[in-house]
């Protein structure tokens, strides 16, 4: 039986030849494997980059990873046939590696057995000339198995006797995840994979040991699918639903819906690219008119259309107030100052009186109107006026806001209905009611001029059968019923798997269309984290293609484009998102080109093959300067094979992922050419562009509702 000290001994491989606090350098004995070791019980490759060494130490073994290895040649080489006089024959080449520090394994031992904890940093470093050992395979995956509740496994470490690698889910999604590698690399199967396995391992959880019967996982998975990959991914599992821009029964794929009453004033304005002095004033106040006016629903009498009217100019004139534009003098203020003027006009056409007014409303209003007559006379053309400068003092404007305001409270209203209503709020409007809301807000503030472009913009959105389908929604569709279809069902502990296919979306709503989902989901988990006494409702949004819409974009600029705005939502959820259970699983083949704000935000990495410099150069800066030698292999990795790093490992560790079966497999595979040139008899691939072309020229579309409008002829 071989002794302790025995066994340690024929573990040795070299010793320490220099030490730094970020790497120790270490001479290889002349004995030490060079291609296979045999010593540790299991034949191992050794010496291999990335693999694990130890160094004994007072608190157990330092854990270290073999960064490079080389060979030292003799300064005085041998030559054949020649005497050396005076030189010592030492044992040349001699092997050298350097290794990086990564942590502490620690031994326990009990009932005659050892149990290894392996735990990051170093608590001391080695000296000189002290013993470097091979791990046995016990201690391997006592190192890549470490940590605790590691629920999930994703793939083995070929590097460390194929032990598992597994993770924490709560680290994984609550801290947000990002998947990075070339095409082809394998970083969709590891999307899929991963919620897969992380399903599947909770689903294991619910079964309940008498009966062997599973519960439902109460999950909710977003992903955001730009390329139309994952439609059949998860088909098998528990609650899928699809969306897409053509709904198709036979699939089971609904119709995508975001409706346009669900964008915030940043949205349209990205959209509309509304200017910030003239147009976006008059979006926001005509997108705070027309969410204002469903309030009054069913109650559209005189006397309420009145005080509606009443409200909006308040509003206006306490942004004017606010301003002091009537009052500035100076030329580069004459336009402003006309242009209240203007809005003057416009307000005195738009007081009219009613018959049902009573005598209350009725003196109120007079007396209002006398007072807009009074500010416009002074300011009227005349012989000895024929250039008026159009100055109001500030007393006046205040005046008048107080005449407005006794005329609100005579028509029923009170300061609370003043305020100013959230803009943001979704609630339902047609576009031809902002259409309307627009044109009357501009007409009152002086700004028709102006937004003519913006109008056309948006009447744009509501002619567009391609936009249409996805803006204008159904009349059944809610907030409630939207909530419950796109995160997760009602009062229901079944989670759900939503795949929201976005690749036939028009370019000019996309980013519009993926911001609103992923903002809608934040500001919905907001509210529930409120109402339920801070308990949160976990769920993962899982963006694909990540640098087409979390794309790096310039912050000094005072246009605001549609890409920026989808970016600015996705930093907001990489800031804010874990506070209310919402986490972040990034998927791109570019990372240089993600916004460094949403990539510093992700905690762990699974890092596939990247070739370019410039992406590469990124992800060093990702993890510490001595781990950066595992990096090095990012060029050279095959497919389905990933390092993976950060707060859901304990290590950075090389990962096999686990095999997915071809059919759970995202549709996201390489374009068979030879197969096709060869396989005659393939009739999958036979090509009808008549098809192709009805559908993307809507013909039959069209031809629908030429056949509605002749049915509707002959009933007439």
């Amino acid at each position: 039986m071989i002794t302790p000290l025995a066994y340690a001994d024929s573990l040795r491989i070299g010793s320490v030849d220099s030490v730094s606090p970020d790497e120790i350098k270490v001479l290889l004995d002349i004995e030490a494997p060079n291609d296979v070791a045999l010593n540790t019980g299991t034949p191992r490759p050794f010496p291999r980059i990335n693999s694990y060494v130890l160094l004994p130490s007072d608190s157990g073994f330092l854990v270290a990873q073999i960064e490079w290895i080389t060979i030292e040649r003799s300064q005085y080489p041998k030559r054949k046939g020649m005497q050396d006089f005076g030189v010592i024959d030492l044992p040349f080449p001699l092997r050298k590696m350097n290794l990086n520090p990564l942590g502490v394994l620690k031994e326990e031992k009990s009932n005659k057995s050892s149990i290894y904890s392996f735990s990051r940093g170093v608590e001391i470093f080695p000296t000189v000339g002290d013993p470097v050992l091979l791990p046995s395979q016990e201690q391997l995956k006592a190192i890549v198995e470490s940590g605790d509740n590691r629920r999930v496994k994703i793939g083995t470490s070929p590097l460390a006797g194929n032990a598992e690698v597994s993770i924490d889910p709560d680290r994984l999604f609550g801290r947000h995840f990002a998947i990075l590698g070339n095409t082809g690399s394998g970083k969709s199967c590891s999307v899929a994979g991963v919620i897969r396995w992380s399903l599947e391992s909770a689903k294991r959880e619910n079964t309940c040991p008498g009966c062997g019967q599973s519960r439902k996982v109460n999950s909710r998975f977003i992903i955001l699918d730009p390329n139309g990959e994952y439609s059949q991914a998860f088909k098998d599992m528990d609650n899928v639903r699809l969306f897409a821009v053509e709904s198709n029964t036979e699939k089971n794929i609904q119709q995508l819906q975001v409706p346009l009453w669900f964008w915030n004033t940043a949205e349209w304005c990205a959209f509309t690219q509304a200017s910030s002095r003239a147009q976006r004033p008059t979006l926001i106040q005509a997108l705070r008119t027309v969410r204002d006016g469903q309030l009054d629903v069913g109650t559209k009498t005189p006397s309420n259309n009145m005080r509606r009217y009443i409200r909006t100019l308040i509003a206006i004139l306490r942004i004017v107030q606010s301003n002091g534009d009537p009052w500035a003098a100076g030329q580069k203020n004459f336009g402003r100052r006309k242009g209240f003027y203007d809005g003057l006009l416009a307000w005195q056409s738009g007081i009219v009186e009613d018959v049902s007014f009573s005598d209350i409303e009725r003196d109120a209003l007079i007396s209002f109107k006398q007072k807009l007559d009074d500010m416009i006379s002074v300011n009227e053309k005349t012989v000895a006026n024929p250039y008026p400068t159009y100055l109001y003092d500030a007393q006046t404007v205040a005046g008048l806001i107080s005449l407005a305001a006794a005329v609100h409270f005579a028509f029923g209203g009170s300061d609370q209905d003043v305020l100013p209503i959230n803009a943001d709020i979704p609630r339902r409007f047609s576009g031809d009611d902002l259409l309307r809301s627009l044109e009357a807000n501009a007409e009152l503030m002086g700004t028709t001029e102006y937004v003519e472009t913006m109008l056309m913009r948006i009447r744009t959105l509501l002619s567009d059968s391609r936009m249409k389908t996805i803006t204008v929604c159904s009349e059944d569709l809610t907030l409630e019923k939207w909530l419950s279809d796109y995160i997760c069902p009602t009062n229901s502990i079944d989670g759900a798997i939503t795949v929201i296919d976005l690749s036939l979306i028009p370019t000019e709503v996309v980013h519009i269309v993926t911001a609103v989902i992923a903002r809608m989901t934040l500001e919905a988990l907001q509210r529930y984290r409120y109402l339920n006494d801070g308990k949160t409702l976990p769920t993962a949004i899982v963006m694909e293609e990540a640098h087409t819409f979390i794309r790096r974009y310039a912050s000094d600029t005072e246009e605001t484009t549609t890409y920026s705005m989808c970016t600015q939502v996705f930093e907001k959820i990489a800031r804010e998102g874990r506070k209310f259970g919402l986490g972040l699983v990034l998927s791109s083949q570019r990372p240089s080109e993600l916004s460094p704000t949403v990539l510093s935000q992700c905690n762990t990495f699974l890092l596939h093959r990247i070739s370019n410099d410039r992406d590469q150069e990124l992800v060093n800066k990702l993890v510490p300067d001595n781990l950066r030698g595992l990096l090095r292999e990012l060029p050279s990795l095959p497919s389905q094979r990933a390092i993976l790093l950060g707060w859901a490992s304990e290590l950075p560790v090389m990962v096999q992922m686990n095999f997915l079966n071809k059919e759970h497999q995202p549709q996201s595979n390489d374009p068979d050419f030879w197969k096709i040139w060869t396989d005659v008899s393939d009739e999958l691939r036979k090509v009808n562009w008549e098809n192709v072309v009805r559908n993307w020229q809507e013909l039959d579309q069209i031809i629908d509702n030429m056949s509605e409008i002749e049915i509707l002829a002959n009933d007439n």
